[in-house]
């Protein structure tokens, strides 16, 4: 048996004419490759230029226009009490007592000290408040206030805080730092995971091709096109709102779609050359199949990003259309950075790629898809066996979804041995958990309303103490501050929330004829996590509604984009469930907690999108076995699709796999949870939907799978993932 007539199953593209718009990129790419590689190093060289040239402006803006804690913001800025700058708390604890003589000259002269500190607009000592120091007189903290919001403080400004505030350390004193600022002492670059990484998708790509030189060449497109668009986001954040956990998202998603975008073109160009095809024909021949599916599947993810736009909720915003920007230079890079790097290195690859083949045969080793179709062809013999099999598993991980508590991480989820986490634990040990997340009651009926509010709120349950009302500068409203007894993630203070809202403020302004509002950091959480749930379905239906339509233009097929949609959500439910049981309630020892109010959204767009990529590269193989088939036989086309693409989405499902799994290592708890759930439904979608489901699905639908009404035919236009 000869090696062509062992790979007999793979189509050739060789005898035509490259006419295709994909066709003609890649064959001028490859011709003009020097000129492309330059390029394309110009634009980086000149992006990370203009980048260094203006730093970054990174802006976090949570703000939630018509929420309450919204209202409560902007009527304290009316009345004068606008926030200039924020506190950070120094936290001390001396079993001994904190009002010793000793100890308390040692705190004093050390608050002087960083009271002449930059960006310290003042302190105020633990003992000039009795209620600063708790009752057994062993845990005390001291308030400094900042010149600046806590998001805008230099780190190393902060360290000096630190620093001059563990000075006093010893015999017995233990001082740590609270606060915003104080939490982002912990937080750390993403660089060691981003390595992680790569590192593991290169293993990956050595193990699939055996060379380094073409395991480094998907590598080297997800860097061109994530630096790229890194170095444009950093400028561009000086003109609109970007957050600064924008990039390491971008990278993450970059890295993952790059890698694998290149991947499924380069696999069908190594399957071009192994049939003996010429290198440059190999490469318009790939990107004439692969280059298409990675078109649409591009589009797809992009479709779902701009979804985000439709929830209006400030920094997602700019993080949507950032990530959606990385996406498009990574297709584009793709499809012409690619066959440049392809026509440097194609006479290798030829030479390589053939002798390794031609070892294959002559050991007698099966052909590259054998085991994809035996597999194929077990779950045609059971379908709906293994429709069902693989939907149950897929589904009990999904339900876990439902129980899902939306809200934001605070010090309390921080690493244990930062000092931000010891200074949240030595305060609620002090003061009761509810300290570290107070509600801020707002009122505009001044000093007298704030009076009132405090006498009512007392003898609320679930309240443990109330702070005399401060008025504003002008004298007109006031605010009150409230500690529940529950800490600030528990979802009795959630409920405390609601009780305010609904039952004891409302009963109280009709009292008075005074408004109250509930507001502060604790209450902007549920308020976030409310309007989340709320534009949910308004974005869900965006995002699918596109995709379907999208999807039943390229496959001409009403059942195949429903089925898509269908699967896809099954996928995105089961990561969801997974960081449920992980990061909320403590599977494998996790610190539990709510799961970060944006990400579910965010997840279910990126997610989505990428879930499409391998509907496409899958089910257009499957249509290409159809159209090409003489007798349209659907379990044909069903077997070689898989045979011929199992492998490719696979691989490029392990790459996504190690490298969002990468940012667990992360110390940040929001990486640690979107690299999770994000791995979590690669790997459900990479394995168990397109190599089990799908299969099946596509088996019992038949020849009904390809079927579109008359009507939508003429209505939708005509999109070809392959020539004929």
């Amino acid at each position: 048996m000869t090696f062509t007539e062992l790979n007999r199953g793979e189509s050739t593209r060789s005898d035509l004419p490259p006419g295709g718009v994909f066709a003609r990129v890649a064959g001028f790419a490859h011709r003009r490759r020097w000129l492309g590689l330059l390029l394309w190093v110009a634009v980086l060289a000149g992006v990370w230029t203009a980048a260094s040239v203006a730093g970054d402006d990174y802006r976090n803006d949570f703000s939630l226009p018509g929420t309450e804690s919204q209202q409560a913001a902007d009527l304290l800025a009316e009345h004068g009490a606008a926030r200039a700058g924020d506190t950070v708390q120094i936290v001390l604890h001396d079993d001994g007592g904190l009002r010793e003589p000793g100890v308390e000259q040692r705190v004093e002269d050390m608050l002087d000290e960083i009271a002449g500190l930059p960006r310290v607009d003042g302190v105020r000592s633990l003992y000039d408040d009795e209620a600063a120091i708790s009752e057994d007189g062993t845990i005390g903290y001291a308030t400094v206030m900042l010149d600046t919001p806590s998001d805008d403080m230099p780190r190393a400004d902060t360290e000096r805080i630190l620093d001059a505030a563990q000075e006093v350390e010893g015999d017995g004193l233990r001082v740590e730092l609270g606060g915003d600022a104080a939490r982002l002492l912990a937080e750390g670059g993403t660089g060691a995971a981003e390595g992680a990484g790569l590192l593991a998708a290169l293993v990956i790509l050595v193990l699939m091709f055996g060379t380094v030189i073409a395991a480094g060449l998907p590598i080297i497109i997800a860097l061109f096109a994530v630096g790229s668009t890194v170095g444009v986001i950093i400028v561009a954040s000086h003109v609109f709102t970007i957050a600064e956990w924008t990039p390491p998202i971008m990278i993450l998603v970059g890295l993952g779609v790059g890698i694998d975008y290149a991947l499924l073109i380069f696999a069908r160009y190594r399957a071009e050359l192994v049939r003996g095809s010429e290198p440059e024909r190999a490469t318009v021949n790939a990107m004439d199949a692969a280059g298409r599916s990675v078109f649409f599947a591009g589009c797809t993810v992009i479709l779902a990003l701009l979804g985000l736009v439709a929830l209006g909720l400030g920094s997602l915003q700019g993080m949507a259309l950032s990530v959606a920007l990385t996406v498009l230079v990574t297709m584009l890079a793709s499809l012409t950075l690619l066959p440049a790097l392809l026509g440097i290195f194609g006479s290798r690859f030829a030479r390589q790629f053939t002798r390794r083949a031609e070892r294959r045969t002559a050991k007698g080793k099966a052909a590259d898809g054998t085991r994809w179709r035996r597999l194929a062809a077990v779950v045609q013999r059971r379908p709906l066996a293994a429709l069902l099999a693989g939907t149950i598993l897929v589904g009990a991980l999904a339900v876990s979804a439902l129980g899902v508590r939306l809200g934001f991480s605070d010090a309390g989820s921080d690493p244990a041995d930062s000092t931000g986490r010891q200074a949240y634990d030595l305060l609620s040990e002090g003061f009761g958990p509810g300290f570290n997340g107070p509600l801020l009651v707002v009122t505009d009926g001044g000093e007298q309303a704030g009076a009132a509010a405090a006498t009512a709120l007392r003898d609320t349950p679930g309240v443990q103490a109330v702070a005399d009302p401060l008025p504003t500068p002008d004298g007109e409203a006031a605010t009150v501050l409230v500690f529940p007894t529950s800490a600030p993630q528990d979802e009795e203070t959630s409920e405390l929330v609601s009780t305010l809202r609904d039952d004891v403020l409302p009963e109280l302004s009709a009292q008075n004829d005074a408004q109250y509002l509930v507001g502060g950091p604790t209450a902007a959480s549920e308020d976030y996590s409310g309007k989340v749930g709320e534009r949910m379905p308004l974005f869900m239906a965006i995002v699918v509604g596109l995709s379907v339509l999208l999807l039943m233009a390229v496959f001409r097929s009403v059942l195949i984009p429903l089925k898509a949609a269908l699967l896809n959500l099954l996928s995105i439910g089961a990561a969801l469930g997974a960081m449920k049981l992980v990061y909320q309630d403590g599977l494998f020892g996790i610190e539990g907690g709510p799961i970060e109010a944006y990400l579910p959204v965010m997840i279910f767009a990126i997610v989505f999108g990428l879930s499409m990529d391998y509907e496409i590269f899958l089910v257009s193989r499957m249509h290409e076995e159809w159209v090409r088939s003489e007798n349209k036989d659907p379990s044909h086309a069903v077997r070689e699709g898989l045979a011929h693409t199992g492998s490719v989405i696979t691989a490029a499902g392990s790459i996504m796999i190690v490298i969002f799994g990468a940012f667990m290592l992360s110390p940040e708890r929001l990486l640690q949870q979107t690299g999770f759930g994000m791995a979590v439904a690669i790997f459900v979608d990479a394995v168990i939907i397109r190599c089990l489901i799908v299969p099946a699905a596509m088996q019992l639908l038949g020849r009904r799978a390809w079927w579109m009404p008359a009507p939508l035919l003429r209505l939708l236009p005509k999109v070809e993932l392959e020539r004929h």
